[in-house]
């Protein structure tokens, strides 16, 4: 599995919401400025040691309407059924990114 490669396709799929499946908490879903939240976690790019220890770009934090936002990318099977055997191969993955309130983590 190369760290490099989950990377880019975490990006890629965060930057465009294209090549996930974009999941969002109740306490998201409350927002009243969803398309300026949306905005935030495609512009993220301040992945550190500190958020991103293994380099896969899969998590991050953001504020908005005062609150803390996490988002965070999990790799399951193309069924939905099971973790994704091979998190860099697209074939195989279906990645979901998860919007949430911290509260709600």
């Amino acid at each position: 599995m190369s760290a490099v490669r989950i990377a880019e396709l975490n990006d890629a799929a965060r930057t465009s919401f294209i090549g996930c499946r974009v999941v969002i908490t109740k306490g998201i879903a409350a927002m009243d400025d969803l398309d300026g939240l949306y905005a935030k976690v495609r512009a993220f790019n301040d992945f550190n040691e500190r958020n991103d220890p293994y380099g896969e770009h899969d998590f991050g934090s953001v504020e908005h309407e005062g609150q803390t936002v996490f988002f965070k990318f999990d790799y399951y099977d193309v069924d939905l059924l099971m973790h994704s055997p091979e998190a860099s191969d697209p074939a195989v993955t279906c990645r979901v990114l998860t919007i949430m309130l911290a509260e709600e983590y």
